[in-house]
């Protein structure tokens, strides 16, 4: 099909790539790259390029970029323990500049990032404590953990290159802050722990609202916020009764329009949940 856009889709094995991978190459050419060759469930995924973009030589992995419209990053360094291991994390942050910087010198007119809702997830026990009403992106990100740190840390470095001011040209990117892409969350939850079940309600994003929100961040003409900056934080949630997080600029900057709703979603589980909290477990 002609004029077709050229996608690089890194972590292209991973899970959350595997969920918006189909809409993906609907649409565009797309170029999946990863360090292995079949996702968690043993099935080889089709066309994909091996290649280890933590290596400090980008002419190893140039040429896969070459030619492409946009990159949107999904690869990531694993640790066993998440909360802990800063080196693992300190080198997705080092992941994500040899991302950043090879698309600037291939030319890659925008990259779409895969960071984390834990980004700010400092502020998730005072939401749920009652202390705080919603995060906005726009606010001061804090975590209290290794892995929220990274997130945040290339969020910052995606917005260094956004300015452009080190590396003489600005790189369009958009992070978005991955909430809860599973069917599971709520169910997960001990019989009439509403605590559980709010956090996973308002977290919920559907396979296709993420489609959406990357197609559309990818899509979008103008990305530049107030301060003409090309660079946006969104949070990646659905349309959620239950929300926490913001995607007022989600909506209003690309046109996000989110087609699921936990609260519809998972409405026969909630009531099973509010039936245990109250003694009823019929």
């Amino acid at each position: 099909m002609p004029n077709r856009k050229k996608i690089v889709l890194t972590g292209a094995s991973g899970t959350i790539a595997g969920l918006v991978l189909p809409a993906l190459r609907e649409r565009y050419d797309v170029v999946p790259l990863d360090i292995r060759g079949e996702n968690r469930h043993g099935e080889k995924i089709p066309d994909i390029q091996i290649a280890d973009l933590s290596a400090d030589d980008r002419d190893g992995y140039r040429a896969h970029f070459a030619g492409a419209d946009a990159i949107v990053h999904m690869a990531f360094v694993g640790s066993p323990n998440p909360q802990q291991g800063f080196k693992p994390e300190l080198a997705n942050v080092a992941m994500a500049y040899n991302v950043y910087q090879t698309a600037l010198e291939e030319d890659i007119g925008r990259v779409i990032v895969a960071s984390s809702n834990h980004a700010a997830d400092y502020y998730e026990p005072l939401i749920l404590d009652g202390a705080y009403d919603t995060v906005d992106p726009d606010g001061r990100a804090l975590s209290d953990n290794y892995y929220g740190w990274a997130k945040e840390a290339y969020e910052h470095l995606g917005f260094v290159f956004a300015v452009g001011k080190v590396q003489g040209r600005p790189l369009p990117n958009v992070q978005i802050r991955i909430g809860g892409p599973r069917e599971t969350d709520v169910e997960r939850c001990a019989p009439g722990d509403l605590t559980c079940v709010r956090r996973a309600l308002g977290a919920y994003i559907s396979q296709r609202d993420l489609s959406q929100l990357v197609i559309k961040s990818i899509e979008a003409e103008d990305i530049r916020d107030e301060r003409g900056v090309p660079f946006q934080i969104f949070y990646g949630i659905s349309g959620n009764d239950h929300a926490f997080w913001s995607i007022v600029n989600a909506r209003k900057v690309i046109g996000y329009t989110p087609e699921d709703n936990s609260a519809i979603r998972f409405a026969d589980q909630i009531a099973a949940h509010m039936r245990a909290s109250q003694g009823d477990a019929s």
